[in-house]
């Protein structure tokens, strides 16, 4: 009776070992603590020996390295023989086979101490075996759901890349694989959303929910907050402002509709109208909203005037000239680092580029009015491209820019635009031009003006929420706030070919 009874208690005692030890295991697979490390370290402690945990390469996966070179381990991951135990040196080791999801080698997990394997040692190294088992594949599984989403997302940014080099062709290729009729479509517009730098991985999956296969959706490789969505279907830009009508602090900007091949156009649209958005309540605005100039100007000369401008570039290969254009039309957006970066290029390159077409057209990028009637030539041609016919005759005519730039709708629209600082007491419309003049330098802008840099920065940040229009940063706000002050004669027109350059080189107005 007696023997019986002490039988029972060490029953009851080995159970309730079990249990402590199984609760503690098991508690390495709830969803804060599932970490391979801590699973390896907690049973070197429970078996009181080294572990260590490696893959069929011998590469260590976690826990010390205690493997004697002659162990089975070949034949543990070759699948031969599942566990072995073997005594070496007066050390006692045990190894056990831990699958892995197909196609990673199997792993072996090596226990080492220097008392025998009890049945308590062994049931637990056993477990914990399995637990591995589950904790690598869950983790295999997670890494190669964030591989596939990473290689779907480069994937996306490639085509985007494409379509702004006007490489339409490959893009409808690339596309065709994952996102069959995507590009079916000879129009898109595009759509920039911006919001914390730290927000942009939940909203870009927000984007990719709402808009479905609707949408080409990027994350911008050159702003950290900018979400770059494509959408031929107009369905897709009702959900985005739907989206941004729900989120603080999120903002919507929306290009016109056009080409595919004018991507980078429209990408440059999305940009100009998220500025505006920044100022409105509802936090969403479309470029098509504003008047722009060149909707103002006689489509006769101004296609006439742009394609004598753009001529030298007729005389290359049409691949070279696209990709030339392309980089252009961004550079003149953007810095040469983000160009460089939407595009997928190097920086250098885009510059070797930019000074190409600086020399064909023998001009100089520095100066802001060249900028400025350079973008709006390029603009004017897309735009001839796009609607053929319908955009006014495309043979080169007699227009100048001074042609090109008069006319009483044009005259009202600078007049009015500029005409709204007026008010403020700065005279920020006489900063702003001089500071025009002065290509955009702030010093020696202030230096015309005898005033502080920050004086005329201020100034020029004043003007911006007046404006509606973004001035500091280079791009399609600032080119049409330069034309603006050509069109009232407050700046005089560039030397540029195609032109009539009888002005001075200098402001007319003091």
């Amino acid at each position: 009776m007696a023997g019986r009874a002490d039988g029972t208690r060490q029953r009851e005692a080995g159970t309730g070992e079990h249990a402590d030890w199984a609760a503690e295991l098991l508690d390495h697979l709830r969803p804060a603590g599932r970490d391979v490390h801590r699973v390896v370290s907690w049973l070197a402690s429970a078996v009181h020996g080294t572990v260590s945990l490696q893959d069929g390469t011998g590469r260590l996966l976690a826990g010390t390295r205690a493997v004697p070179d002659d162990s089975p381990l070949a034949d543990i991951t070759s699948g031969r023989i599942a566990t072995a135990a073997l005594e070496d040196r007066g050390r006692h080791l045990r190894l056990v086979r831990v699958e892995r999801v197909h196609p990673a080698p199997a792993a072996v997990l090596a226990v080492t101490r220097e008392t025998p394997f009890d049945r308590r040692a062994s049931d637990i190294v056993t477990h914990t075996a399995q637990v591995l088992e589950l904790l690598l594949a869950g983790h295999e599984s997670t890494a190669a759901g964030h591989r596939l989403r990473r290689a779907t997302a480069d994937l996306r940014l490639a085509i985007l890349q494409l379509l702004m080099v006007e490489d339409t062709v490959s893009a409808r290729r690339v596309a065709a694989g994952l996102w069959p009729g995507l590009l079916d479509t000879d129009t898109a517009c595009v759509y920039v959303v911006e919001c914390g730098a730290g927000e942009r991985d939940r909203l870009t999956e927000e984007c990719l929910s709402v808009t479905g296969d609707l949408a080409l959706v990027v994350r911008c490789p050159a702003m950290d907050g900018h979400v770059i969505v494509l959408s031929p279907h107009d369905a897709a830009g009702q959900e985005l402002r739907a989206l941004v009508g729900r989120l603080p602090g999120v903002f919507l900007g929306g290009s016109a509709r056009q080409s595919l091949a004018r991507t980078a156009t429209a990408y440059g649209q999305a940009v100009s109208a998220l500025a505006v958005a920044r100022f409105r309540p509802q936090q969403a605005a479309v470029y098509a909203e504003r008047t722009r100039p060149e909707r103002l100007m006689d489509p006769a000369a101004l296609h006439g005037w742009a394609a004598r401008l753009l001529r030298p570039l007729d005389r290359l290969p049409h691949h070279t000239r696209a990709e030339l254009l392309a980089t252009t039309r961004l550079g003149l957006e953007f810095t040469a680092v983000n160009t460089a970066k939407i595009l997928g290029v190097s920086r250098n390159t885009v510059r070797a580029r930019m000074d190409r077409v600086e020399t064909l057209l023998r001009t100089d990028f520095g100066d802001l009015r060249v900028r400025a009637t350079v973008h709006l030539a390029l603009s004017a041609q897309a735009g001839l491209d796009q609607h053929g016919a319908d955009g006014g005759p495309a043979r080169p005519g007699p227009a100048s820019l001074t042609d090109v730039l008069a006319g009483p709708a044009l005259g009202a629209w600078a007049g009015d635009l500029l005409g709204r600082l007026e008010p403020d007491a700065r005279n920020l419309r006489r900063t702003l031009r001089t500071w025009i003049a002065a290509g955009g330098n702030a010093e020696r802008a202030a230096q015309t003006l005898g005033v502080h840099a920050q004086t005329v920065r201020e100034h020029v940040r004043s003007a911006e929420p007046v404006l509606e229009r973004q001035l500091l940063a280079a791009g399609s706000d600032l080119y049409e706030v330069v034309l603006a002050h050509l069109v009232a004669g407050d700046l005089a027109e560039p030397a540029l070919p195609g032109t009539k350059t009888d002005h001075p080189d200098s402001p007319v107005h003091g």
